[in-house]
């Protein structure tokens, strides 16, 4: 402790981060002798997470994060506090350490409420989404692998892409279309080693959006050396089944090869073989190889089927006509004089709900060869 209170002096740190997990008394005693903040490694993470927060539920997220950080410290906190030689230590002072654990606790409380609510409205997205048909798809991966670039390469829009880490907070999900079929695309948070359990359950209404799709696109820097992606692809592995999507087929794709040559690519690729799930070499930047990664995302979702429909012609008809453009892939339809009759893809669970509305057209509809 002497070195490293030397060592802050000779630098002129204004902060000191420990990787481990320190306690409130470790903590005490190195900011008592160094003078300078000392934080660990959740408290770093939490630092740059609030940085990064743009929507309000990113924000409550971490809020919460970090008061139950607080809350599992609270009572040594207290204690230190109230020790005569650093009265105000962390922000508590002679007169609020009484009430300190029960204030935090509120907070909790009055935060999880607010996060009920945007949960409510979240769920209510989902399900309309549902109601449209569609398979959807989930990027996921460590943090900084080009996730947001391979959204906006299939959306072409412009979600925030940056170097530095955790730029996607919050979850982004956009109809995009893969050889004339419709899928939804969900952009989310991303992963990190040993990412604290208290950061996994603030942020799971984020990261369950994993949970519920149907594919799993799991980003992956190939650029990085070879120990250091099997241990991040390891990481990221870990994670997905510790939030309940490990029976979800995955993707890997092996981004960034624009900044390899070729034969270290292959030399990648070789190393890495039977521990990535169907790994696909991929430059998100030059959109190079998306065509074989299309194939392997359809390969991946294959319970697509082929359906014919034939439904009377009527105001109400037209109107549930309407809605299927909407929410299958439709191939063709033909009009005669009093029906319609659609040809069409979908899953079969949306082809279920297509077949008992349809009757009550006094519609038929049956599956066709592909």
């Amino acid at each position: 402790m002497e070195e490293l209170a030397e060592l802050v002096r000779k630098t002129e740190a204004q902060k000191v981060i420990f990787d481990n997990p320190l306690k409130s008394v470790q903590s005490y005693n190195l900011a008592k002798a160094t003078n300078v903040e000392v934080i660990d490694r959740f408290q770093l993470i939490l630092e740059i997470f609030t940085k990064r927060a743009t929507t309000t539920e990113a924000k409550l997220q971490i809020q919460l994060a970090r008061l139950g950080y607080e809350l599992a410290h609270a009572k040594e906190k207290v204690r230190l506090a109230r020790k005569e030689e650093q009265p105000g230590f962390m922000g508590l002072g002679a007169y609020e350490v009484d009430v300190y654990y029960e204030s935090v606790k509120r907070q909790v409380h009055t935060i999880r409420k607010k996060l009920k609510k945007i949960r409510s409205k979240r769920l209510l997205h989902r399900e309309r989404r549902t109601e449209l048909g569609f398979s959807s798809i989930s990027l996921a991966g460590y943090t900084n692998a080009g996730k947001s670039s391979i959204f906006n390469a299939f959306t072409e829009e412009e979600v925030p892409v940056d170097a530095a880490l955790f730029t996607t907070l919050s979850t982004t999900t956009r109809l995009v279309e893969l050889s004339k079929k419709k899928f939804l695309l969900t952009d989310t948070v991303g992963f990190i080693d040993r990412l604290p359990l208290t950061l996994i359950e603030a942020f799971h209404s984020t990261l369950e959006e994993t949970i519920y799709s149907d594919l799993i696109l799991l980003v992956v820097d190939v650029s990085e050396p070879v120990d250091l992606i099997e241990k991040k692809l390891s990481t990221c592995l870990e994670t997905i089944e510790r939030i309940g999507a490990s029976g979800i087929p995955i993707i890997t794709a092996l981004n960034k090869i624009d900044l390899l040559p070729e034969t270290e690519i292959q030399h990648k690729l070789d190393k890495l073989r039977g521990k990535t799930p169907n790994p696909t070499p991929i430059s998100a930047l030059n959109k190079t190889n998306f065509n074989l990664l299309e194939q392997e995302m359809l390969k991946a979702i294959k319970n697509y089927i082929r359906v014919s429909l034939s439904i009377p012609l009527t105001d109400e008809t037209m109107s549930f006509i309407s809605w299927l453009f909407k929410s299958a892939d439709v191939q063709t339809i033909n009009y005669t004089d009093n029906s319609a009759h659609i040809i069409f893809e979908t899953v079969p669970w949306f082809a279920d709900k297509v077949k008992t509305r349809a009757e009550e057209f006094n519609g038929k509809l049956e599956k066709t060869k592909q």
